[in-house]
């Protein structure tokens, strides 16, 4: 549990790890914000801290417009919503530089938000885009002819180069090739990045999870895929299915999920999506439900091994005595998350 003293010392960080698990409202302004805000930070004595945005509000404390707290955590800005609706419309759109500043748009601001957010310019997520395109286009059946001119290419011969650039091999040999459609999205813990290929659901993360770029590159080879931003019904799916969970209108799951991993670690995955929801078990009990008394710090190394919060759910599973333990993303995100669900199992 936070103290007084390390949500001041977060506040002072100006941490955006500790978004949605509290808010910190200023008594001498009537302003509330986010522990991420990067406003000029108050004195202690001048801060009241409060669970949720709303609680604040119900106190009489108004939202900061600098961080915007009313807004869910990573929520995407509405232009660039805009832009990928766009996108999701026209495989073949290009939108340049000069048609941002025809709508009034800084290509450097959409610039920056791509590479914060997914770690490349705005153009090259484009061309990824294209790509991925192409790739579930000819995986129906269409030819790279007509594949190469539908996603925006002048010229067969620059989309073979494109696309053997991502993938490493000809067009032609597209159905050899597993493609991980990426997304992210805002949750009210804060950003989650998400992951589907064509069998179902590879990768639900919180996007601060210690050690996330190591989980991709194991998920990419144990796949021996690509990875790629783009749309996908599973990705639809899942963001509809997390949001009524958030909302406490869904307790189960049922997304199809792709877990590669060892049998034991698939044994102790398909162990956790036993536990119920609103209950907690502890390593013990879960290594005696698999009948491997001894292996409990096995199971609980596979249980970090998990790529799929949330869904499978290892923020279940506590220490014998009681104490939370060993979650990736920040124990209070596993603390969140148990108190939102014996909210609503008691219901």
């Amino acid at each position: 549990m936070l103290t007084f003293k390390d949500k001041y010392d977060i506040l002072l960080r100006k941490d955006a790890r500790y978004e949605g698990i509290f808010i910190a409202a200023v008594k001498t302004t009537g302003i509330f914000c986010k522990p991420g805000c990067s406003a000029r930070k108050p004195k202690p004595e001048n801060v009241v801290f409060y669970d949720s945005a709303e609680e604040a509000m119900g106190k009489g404390f108004r939202p900061c417009l600098k961080c915007r707290p009313m807004e869910k955590n990573g929520e995407m800005p509405s232009f660039i919503h805009r832009l990928l609706e766009e996108l999701d419309n026209d495989p073949g759109l290009r939108i340049t530089d000069a048609v941002l500043i025809k709508r009034k748009l800084a290509p450097g601001r959409i610039r920056r938000w791509f590479k914060k957010h997914y770690h490349m310019t705005f153009h090259a997520y484009q061309r990824k885009r294209r790509i991925n395109n192409a790739f579930r286009e000819m995986s129906g059946g269409s030819s790279i002819t007509r594949t190469a001119f539908h996603v925006g290419f002048g010229s067969i011969s620059g989309f073979a180069d494109s696309y053997r650039s991502v993938f490493g091999k000809a067009p032609s040999r597209a159905k050899e090739t597993t493609v991980i459609s990426m997304a992210q999205f805002a949750s009210p813990l804060g950003p989650m990045i998400a992951g589907a290929t064509t069998e179902g659901l590879c990768l639900l993360e919180f996007t601060n999870r210690i050690r996330l770029e190591k989980e991709m590159d194991d998920l990419k080879k144990r796949l021996q895929a690509v990875m790629l931003p783009g749309n996908h019904p599973y990705l639809g799916q899942v963001q509809q299915e997390l949001a009524e969970y958030f909302e406490g209108m869904r307790q189960t799951f049922t997304i199809p999920l792709v877990m590669p991993g060892s049998t034991f670690e698939q044994a102790v995955w398909q162990q956790l999506q036993s536990i119920p929801y609103g209950e907690t078990w502890s390593y013990k009990e879960q290594a005696l439900c698999m009948q491997r008394a001894n292996a409990t710090r096995a199971i609980g190394a596979a249980n970090g091994r998990n790529r799929l919060v949330i869904i499978v759910p290892c923020h279940r599973v506590i220490g014998s005595n009681g104490n939370l333990t060993g979650y990736a993303a920040g124990i209070e995100k596993k603390q969140w998350l148990l108190n939102l669900e014996r909210k609503y199992s008691s219901q």
